[in-house]
């Protein structure tokens, strides 16, 4: 398909909202004019793609009111995406429309707003007790997540060592010597499958718990 495709639904859907509508005026693909309102930019793409977004955030230097339009996709993968993409519009202040192409009809998604970013306290708090725990800095940005030394890694390993060097040993103990407070936690988890427990809040390293 072309992006043509999408001008004639959206011209009439303009229209009916009592706009004059036309295409290709200067760098826009849609401009629509009502008034004395400002414009309304509209920027035409088969599918969201960063070109598009650059496109609309500059047409934002002629007005508040640009969105971008795209066909209507399918099936579950398509409907994510229209949210993220949603998501990813509301943050840069821009309008969303989307055109099913089997009847041509026009779905306003999102209109242009100022965008204010809602703050997580609770992220925040997460984000910076992590930082205060890690010790050192043993990683390196960009890493896979699934290689990351965390905070709660770095005690597991305190614990690992210090059972390794002293055997089976109580949980409050290890906790005190090591300075690990979530040590029993860390070591009732076994998230790593280094520990096990040989009697009531003993613990000891698994056979194949063996020191890194």
């Amino acid at each position: 398909m072309r992006e043509t495709a999408l001008y004639p639904p959206i011209k009439k859907f303009l229209k009916a909202q009592g706009y004059e509508v036309k295409a290709e005026i200067g760098p826009a693909d849609v401009v629509a004019v009502r008034g004395e309102e400002p414009p309304v930019i509209v920027e035409l793409k088969t599918g969201f793609s960063l070109g598009l977004y650059h496109q609309a955030v500059e047409r934002q230097a002629i007005s508040d009111l640009v969105y971008i339009a795209v066909p209507l996709g399918k099936g579950r993968g398509a409907y994510k995406a229209l949210l993220r993409n949603q998501k990813l519009c509301r943050r840069l202040g821009l309008g969303l429309i989307t055109v099913r192409l089997t009847d041509r009809h026009v779905t306003v998604h999102l209109d242009p707003a100022p965008y204010q970013p809602r703050k997580s306290k609770q992220r925040q708090t997460r984000l910076l007790g992590e930082f205060a725990r890690r010790e050192g800095d043993p990683n390196v940005g960009g890493t896979t997540r699934r290689t990351i030394v965390t905070a709660y890694r770095q005690d597991a390993l305190r614990c690992q060592k210090f059972l390794a060097e002293n055997g089976p040993t109580k949980a409050a103990l290890v906790a005190k010597l090591t300075g690990v407070a979530r040590a029993r936690q860390i070591m009732a988890d076994n998230h790593y499958g280094w520990f096990e427990r040989v009697a009531t809040g003993v613990y000891s390293l698994a056979s194949d718990g063996k020191l890194e």
